[in-house]
């Protein structure tokens, strides 16, 4: 699974020319799934997504998580995320799930974050054809891979 966090100062979903969803200052979250994603996958990037200190302390620095400002959060599914270009230059998607897969999955990682973040969280429409306008804070722009927790 993988995750592309924005810090933003707002974001927002469009589908079919009207606004599904908006938030002010927190994380916009695109999730790409694979086959391969379980349970494990989504505790280990909830707990990285929400505690992850990139919003500025009153400092100045990068020192405080999204529940600490208590920010919102807008997640958005994205299969591209998992897009190949190494052959060619049309990106293969083979590697991103199913709907049968990725719909449950997708669905378990956004109640999991609402239920750490103790809030509702805000949401894209899965699989739908979706506008996305959004303030990159920063700009902060972070990937995480639960299966390269190295980057």
């Amino acid at each position: 699974m993988r995750l592309l966090i924005q810090r933003v100062t707002q974001a927002s979903v469009t589908v079919d020319n009207k606004i599904k969803s908006t938030i002010k200052q927190g994380l916009l979250i695109f999730v790409g799934i694979i086959n391969e994603d379980t349970k494990d996958d989504i505790e280990y990037l909830v707990k990285k997504a929400l505690n992850l200190r990139i919003f500025d302390d009153e400092y100045g620095v990068m020192n405080k998580s999204v529940i600490e400002i208590a920010g919102e959060v807008l997640v958005v599914s994205q299969f591209t995320l998992h897009a190949s270009t190494k052959k060619g230059n049309r990106p293969s998607y083979i590697r991103a799930a199913k709907p049968e897969i990725s719909i449950p999955l997708y669905e378990e990682f956004c109640n999991s974050l609402s239920e750490q973040l103790n809030k509702d969280i805000q949401t894209g429409e899965f699989g739908a054809d979706m506008k996305v306008n959004l303030i990159n804070d920063g700009p902060v722009t972070i990937l995480i891979d639960s299966k390269n927790r190295e980057l």
